[in-house]
């Protein structure tokens, strides 16, 4: 799907002369494709990536992937609310998984802890926001061959295809070095690889062979993996010992200070607050007011290391994430405050009570994770078909009052 109609002739032309030159086997695949893969060797060249990396690289690619272009075509027409993307993952299930995680890799942890100075916690609320600790990779739809699906992007996606060529040309030096072979060199439909969810560039700067075995593998390794992520924090700035930010309570006024920079001293004589009543353990660290709910919400003043964590992904919403989640797998508690979610909505413990019930009853047989995806809705469907309620499949309130009865 190329929106540029001369490129798509160009890229036809070209292709034209390889397939006929090829013989008619390449003719079958798709012409402006296989010549997009041909002449990008010259630039690969220029790289350092030999013929028989690229040769190996696309042995046996004859087309694009269609489902990369779905995916890199399909834009949300609205973004989740706060408190629907924090429910997704942080919650009862990732907090007991990371928990069972950090006992059954606690030697690995006790290492990286002391080498990286990263918090355990980080790391596996890390691996939970990229992979569900590493369940995503065992999901055949999920995962795409890298190469194939960043020369696609390269190829049909103008607006991506300048970080698709630079991420294809780092993906091929790490065949070229060995670390993976081409059948294990998957990923997502943009390229982000392995356990930790590295993009190619970035797996060149911060990959760790840290189970010893001369591989650099986040695919397959999770001391790898953990590594390597603790390595980015590292090299980013982590501070050993301090928190990510502080839950506040934040005053009428507080957004008019929204972004604004003080120290924790200063945000306290302003009168922003722990909902506990605990202090600020180092008054004197500065940190910036973040209100990701709105004036009416929570607020929190974000230090240092939540800044560090946004170099692994620039959304606020998923450095908060993994510094919640972290905590609680921690065995802290959770927020303290309620979002300000629409009225007859559900919390996070309610979405799993409702999930809970529904499988007590027998409507349900899926995962209780609090995520209402079709087997969810399906089930509060039938209950509420069987009970005289109009069948929309919405978790509510009003829903979980007729599950309690």
């Amino acid at each position: 799907m190329i929106r540029n109609r001369r490129t798509f002739f160009r890229h036809i032309a070209s292709a034209l002369v390889v397939a006929a030159a090829l013989g008619p086997s390449a003719a079958r695949a798709d012409a402006g494709f296989q010549g997009w893969i041909n002449n990008f060797y010259a630039t690969a060249a220029k790289s350092g990536i030999t013929q028989a990396t690229y040769r190996k690289a696309f042995a046996g690619v004859k087309t694009p992937d269609p489902a990369v272009i779905e995916k890199a075509n399909y834009q949300p027409e609205f973004k989740h609310k706060i408190w629907e993307y924090i429910d997704s993952r942080v919650n009862p299930y990732t907090r007991r998984i990371g928990q069972e995680m950090a006992a059954k890799h606690a030697r690995t942890l006790d290492a990286l802890e002391r080498h990286f100075g990263v918090d355990r916690t980080i790391l596996l609320a890390i691996w939970s926001m990229e992979s569900n600790y590493g369940a995503v990779l065992q999901k055949d739809d999920r995962l795409h061959y890298v190469p194939r699906a960043l020369a696609t992007l390269a190829y049909a996606d103008p607006q991506r295809a300048k970080f698709a060529r630079t991420q294809l040309i780092a993906a091929l030096k790490i065949l070229q070095s060995g670390d993976i072979t081409p059948r294990e060199l998957t990923g997502s439909w943009a390229g982000a690889m392995g356990h930790t969810q590295f993009i190619p560039t970035s797996y060149l700067l911060y990959a760790v062979d840290a189970d010893g075995n001369g591989h650099r593998d986040i695919w397959n390794s999770v001391p790898d993996a953990l590594a390597t992520a603790a390595n980015l924090l590292r090299k980013n700035g982590w501070q050993p010992g301090e928190t990510w930010g502080y839950e506040i309570v934040a005053p009428a006024n507080a957004a008019k200070y929204s972004g604004q920079t003080k120290t924790l001293g200063q945000w306290a004589a302003l009168g922003f607050v722990r909902p506990d009543g605990r202090g600020f353990r180092n008054p004197k660290m500065r940190a910036e007011l973040k209100l990701p709910g709105g004036g009416k919400g929570p607020g929190f003043l974000m230090t240092r290391n939540f800044f560090v964590i946004k170099r692994y992904n620039a959304s606020d919403s998923y450095a908060l994430g993994v510094g919640l989640l972290a905590d609680q797998i921690a065995g802290y508690a959770g927020m303290q405050q309620r979002w300000p979610r629409p009225d007859g909505s559900l919390d996070i413990s309610e979405k799993f009570e409702l999930q809970n019930r529904l499988k007590e009853l027998g409507y349900y047989d899926g995962e209780v994770d609090g995520n209402f995806g079709s087997g969810s809705k399906a089930a509060i469907q039938a209950f509420q078909a069987q009970n005289g309620l109009p069948p929309d499949g919405e978790p509510t309130q009003h829903l979980l009052r007729a599950l309690r009865k």
